[in-house]
């Protein structure tokens, strides 16, 4: 008679397939996961609370720290959020600066997202080449405002500082040939029997169930439901431009790759847009006042980061200093649905779901 006994593995915090100080126990029966538990706190930084103390314009930087592989998301809707609540008017030009860094920044994003999942399963090529284009964009970012991961570039009421002479010519010789890189992606991945075992019908969930944990970005958008706020709560300039929202059917890790994919090609096809519209001429910053005090009050935005939904949420006291300031952070909402994703999974299939996922662990606990 063969007897097994129940095996109690940590997964981190220090494991290359968590990205990142994050830890889950699981609790196998041989192979098979029975219970899994997500740990956090390992990277807490009380950014929120630190915030208190802080005016608008000091707080930026920390938004930075969250989703560091986004960074410039994370400064828009902070900035966003404080415009909203005082009704500033945006110069065309800061805002055409922000929406090409935004896409910029989804497409940097994404290729770290492609680069780090294929490695967490096995194929080492594609993390170098997904690593060779994303530092094209990268030397621009650093070529803008002096920085690599964390940008510190927007300000309530526009950008610190112009795009310097030729920086939107060299965005649009980008542009064609990332579009060639990524039908190389296609070639060298998508079509590969191995790969294709490894994510097709792997951690699947329906729409009703996605909703139910408020799930966002392509970890929704697999299921079939057509929510992207840049088309459903257009922000910015994005109601200027034409793209579409692509949507799996499955929902399973397939369907996220082939959506996160597509999604590249479609920051692309803004991009191309964008720096054909670009006005030469123009403020990059509004009328602001020295000192910002957001009248008494709250306000809650929320723009679609690559991860999903990000929102910030502010209560002013009409002070230089925000009363209470709170993040929904996507990488947090979207890894509540892991522990029942796991359950009667291989732990092979547990680095393949969590990758699919997409968290940033500067989110999860910031």
């Amino acid at each position: 008679m063969i007897r097994t006994e129940e095996l109690l593995l940590n997964v981190g915090p220090q494991h290359p397939s968590t990205h990142g100080v994050f830890r889950i126990v699981v609790k196998l029966d041989g192979e098979v996961i029975t219970e899994a538990t997500p740990v956090m706190g390992y990277l807490h930084r009380g950014t929120e609370k630190l915030a208190e103390s802080l005016n608008y314009t000091q707080i930026i930087p920390y938004t930075d720290r969250m989703d560091y592989v986004s960074a410039m998301t994370n400064n828009y809707v902070l900035v966003h959020a404080v415009e909203k609540m005082m009704q500033l008017e945006i110069p065309e030009k800061a805002e055409f600066m922000r929406l090409i860094v935004m896409e910029l920044q989804r497409v940097a994003s994404h290729l770290v997202w492609w680069g780090t999942y294929l490695l967490d399963i096995g194929a080492m090529s594609p993390f170098l080449y997904a690593f060779r284009d994303r530092e094209i964009i990268i030397d621009l970012f650093n070529e803008l405002c002096g920085a690599r991961l964390t940008y510190n570039y927007m300000r309530v009421g526009g950008v610190k500082w112009d795009a310097p002479p030729g920086w939107i010519d060299k965005v649009r010789e980008f542009l064609p040939y990332m579009k060639k890189r990524m039908d190389e992606y296609d070639r060298l991945v998508s079509g590969n029997e191995i790969f294709l075992s490894r994510i097709k019908g792997v951690g699947t969930y329906d729409a009703e169930t996605a909703i139910a944990y408020g799930l966002s970005g392509a970890n929704l958008r697999c299921t079939g439901v057509n929510w992207d706020l840049r088309k459903n709560e257009p922000y910015s300039l994005y109601d200027r431009f034409e793209f579409d929202v692509p949507l799996g059917k499955v929902g399973d890790c397939y369907d996220r790759y082939v959506i996160r994919l597509e999604e590249l090609k479609q920051s692309l096809r803004i991009l191309e847009q964008a720096v054909e519209q670009f006005p030469s001429e123009g403020e990059t910053m509004g009328k602001v006042p020295r000192v910002i005090r957001p009248p008494a009050g709250e306000v809650y935005a929320r723009i679609e980061s690559p991860r999903g939904e990000i929102g910030c949420y502010i209560v002013s006291k009409g002070k230089a200093e925000p009363f209470r300031l709170k993040f929904r952070r996507p990488s947090f909402v979207n890894l509540q649905i892991l522990p029942k994703l796991l359950v009667g999974e291989t732990m092979t299939n547990l680095i393949t779901i969590l990758g699919g996922i997409d968290i940033v662990v500067g989110e999860v606990d910031c």
